[in-house]
């Protein structure tokens, strides 16, 4: 068995995760990425039942690092490793080939059309890059780490894609007016008055994120 992203470090929660794979005699726990609540109760399970942490290279407690094109064995198929970098760095996918079905950690969420991107320079240019290689899958359905099963991987695909060019295209429309427009200037020209409260913090860091990814192009 497989376990996938098991979540946060709660004991309560570690215990419930080695009930259910209780009777399974070869056991592996896999990471999409190394955020803590993907990733948070690795340490604690692999110690509870016995597995190896299996997962991006660099994640803290991975003992088994995977790269693009890797294949893990399971009951129930093979799961096959997809690089998928852009929400972090050293994110992967896992394509369950049997049931033609991708696990995407936090590529792309259950709802809405955006996931977090701004972790590191060029994570914009990346996080597109991801989107058009897993166009090359043949899905049939998505299951992201948040959120319900995502059932039309194609439009999903799309949504997803379509508001990070749509944001590209308004920060470049703000940097032609305001080349040296400074970022709560920015969130304001690009938001406007429908930024929820709480959220300035994160609009600042993906917009700079996209501010950066739009003067990369600009020099390329």
């Amino acid at each position: 068995m497989a376990i996938i992203d098991p979540g946060p470090d709660l004991a309560s929660h570690v215990r419930a995760l080695a009930l259910a794979v209780g009777p399974a005699r070869h056991r592996k726990i896999i990471l999409t990425h190394g955020h803590s609540d993907h990733a948070g109760s690795a340490s604690s399970l692999s110690v509870a039942i016995g597995a190896e942490v299996w997962g991006p290279a660099g994640v803290e407690c991975v003992g088994h690092a995977l790269v693009d094109g890797d294949v893990i064995i399971t009951d129930e198929g093979n799961l096959i490793a997809v690089s998928t970098p852009g929400h972090t760095l050293e994110h992967l996918s896992f394509y369950w080939e049997a049931q033609r079905a991708l696990f995407a950690g936090d590529h792309l969420l259950g709802k809405g059309s955006t996931t977090w991107v701004a972790d590191y320079p060029g994570c914009v240019s990346d996080y597109l890059n991801s989107i058009a290689q897993l166009r090359m899958l043949n899905l049939s359905v998505i299951y992201p780490a948040h959120g319900p099963p995502l059932e039309n991987p194609t439009e999903a695909l799309n949504r997803f894609e379509s508001h990070r060019l749509a944001r590209i295209q308004q920060v470049e429309g703000a940097l032609e007016q305001y080349p040296s427009i400074a970022t709560e200037e920015l969130v304001a020209f690009v938001y406007g008055d429908a930024l929820p409260a709480g959220m300035e913090r994160a609009a600042s860091q993906s917009l700079e994120a996209l501010r950066e990814h739009v003067q990369t192009l600009g020099k390329g």
